[in-house]
């Protein structure tokens, strides 16, 4: 008798896993297109005014997430709150300066500043070094400093790049952008970069308030600035304004003129959070899998709305419903063995700003947490993809890194239930989109943690534009992606070991 039990074990425990899926696809078709679309028509509504972080519109829909998880059962995820907080910081201009030779210029018509940039005081420079298009780019042999000392001086260079210049990549790391230039001028010890720039007088005024930053700003004092020709002209010791052509024309050098510069500003703290509502596990529920996405996107442009409904708010809408077909399993009596957390961030597109807070101060062990989830734009179609598999296809980021284990659960439950193209081509790490490091598993994956981020590729299309609206939403494909992470997650959720930490990453660590 105890002979054949033992015969008999290894039979029971593979009918009960096998239960275990099929019970898990059943919670799975509550994923719906009809569930999805009532959720995402509210994420992404008007009213919701494009969710920017650290605004109304952000708050309200951090409000409309706490409630589903309430209205589920989902206890709070923070202590006795749903709300994790953090600072965000703005500044604001409350007055500023700028004289050439005893000219007082005016802010908009001839001069703007990047506020974040520069602390507020006085300054007065006797020097101008003059640095052409300010480029350093080896690999073209340009080296606009070469013979310049900039210690200490203000810096004037052109905007964009010589007519002939090869680099036509619109990305902030052409040395010919804004970024690049001002990365330039500071190893070269300069005290601050005027560019000329000729969208001056604005037609679009520059607001008083600045861009957000996660971190306090304790004084930078490196000025960076737009000026117009007549500006620039003044600085060069010209009487009258220089054309576009004519400043190519100027030598680069060492120019006299009287400088000075008055900025006034404070800094307002402002508060943003992430939205956490965790369901407790039975037999590991000190351990931790998370299902997550963020819930920000760009806010408002004046009246117009940047609505995100695939950026992220499908990703939003993805976690909702999971956490709706979770739940429902738990009350039925098919709780998760790990704990699950549900997390909803702010800050993405300001720079993964929720995550990275939640990544340095966790409230769940990271050692502890097994897998993080993320879901960030699951809902429309790469306008690029040439394939037969338009219509049935997710693409899968993270495969590879940190953990073997990650690809054959994903896979075995897709080929099981779902049968979705999954699409590896952004784990490549020679990736020019460099998604890997562009949405929030990254700060997971940074600390250690195994992650899976599932996305659609929908990089041209309406990205970040106020086109990205629900209507454009495919709810069938949605669907089916959803669920396919969903049962991933169930998986991940109720096997015996935590994954496996065994994969070195083998990336760069820049993003």
């Amino acid at each position: 008798m105890r002979k054949l039990l033992l015969l008999c074990l290894p039979f029971a425990a593979t009918v009960a896993m096998a239960q275990k899926a099929e019970d898990a696809f059943k919670y799975a078709n509550l994923i719906t297109e009809k569930a999805l679309q009532e959720k995402l028509s509210v994420i992404a509504s008007a009213d919701m005014e494009g969710r920017e972080t650290a605004t109304p519109g952000q708050k309200k829909a951090a409000a409309y997430i706490e409630q589903q998880f309430k209205r589920m059962g989902l206890k709070p995820g923070n202590g006795d709150s749903y709300q994790m907080y953090y600072p965000v910081y703005q500044d604001e201009l409350t007055g500023e300066q700028l004289q050439v030779n005893g000219k007082t210029f005016a802010w908009d018509k001839d001069y703007s500043f990047l506020l974040n940039a520069i602390s507020s005081g006085q300054w007065t420079y006797n020097n101008i070094v003059f640095a052409g298009y300010g480029m350093e780019d080896a690999a073209n042999k340009i080296h606009d400093y070469a013979g310049l000392d900039a210690k200490g001086k203000i810096v004037l260079v052109l905007e964009g790049a010589p007519d002939n210049y090869p680099n036509k990549a619109n990305t902030r790391f052409n040395p010919s952008s804004t970024y690049a230039k001002v990365n330039v001028a500071r190893t070269q010890g300069a005290a601050g970069l005027l560019i000329v720039s000729h969208d001056f007088p604005k037609q679009i005024p520059t607001p008083f308030q600045g861009n957000m930053y996660l971190q306090r700003n304790e004084g930078a004092s490196f000025v960076v600035g737009q000026i117009s020709a007549e500006v620039a002209s003044a600085l060069l010791g010209r009487t009258f304004t220089l054309s576009a052509d004519q400043f190519k024309e100027i030598p680069k050098g060492v120019y006299v003129a009287a400088l000075k510069l008055m900025l006034q500003k404070k800094t307002n703290e402002l508060q943003s959070s992430n939205v956490i509502g965790i369901l407790p596990g039975t037999d590991k529920k000190d351990e931790y899998v998370f299902l997550t996405g963020h819930y920000d996107h760009l806010g408002k442009r004046g009246d117009v709305i940047y609505y995100g409904a695939d950026d992220d708010g499908s990703g939003t809408t993805a976690v909702l419903q999971m956490a709706e077909a979770f739940t429902t399993a738990a009350k039925k009596g098919d709780k998760p063995r790990r704990t699950i957390v549900f997390m909803t961030v702010s800050g993405e597109e300001k720079g993964l700003w929720g995550s990275q807070y939640y990544s340095e101060h966790p409230i769940y062990p990271l050692d502890k947490t097994s897998v993080d989830l993320n879901t960030d734009m699951v809902g429309r179609i790469d306008t690029e993809r040439k394939l037969g598999d338009t219509l049935n296809y997710v693409y899968v980021i993270g495969h590879d890194k940190l953990s073997s284990e990650l690809a054959p659960i994903n896979e075995g439950v897709n080929n099981k239930f779902t049968k979705l193209t999954l699409d590896y081509k952004y784990d490549d790490p020679k990736d020019p989109n460099r998604i890997y490091y562009r949405s929030d598993h990254y700060n997971f994956a940074r600390k250690g943690v195994p992650i899976l981020f599932f996305y659609d590729g929908m990089l041209l299309a309406d990205y970040h534009k106020p086109t990205d609206t629900v209507d454009k939403i495919n709810f069938g494909l949605m669907a089916k992606r959803v669920q396919m992470i969903f049962l991933t997650g169930w998986e991940m959720a109720n096997r015996d070991n935590m994954l496996k930490r065994d994969t070195p990453l083998n990336m760069p660590s820049t993003r």
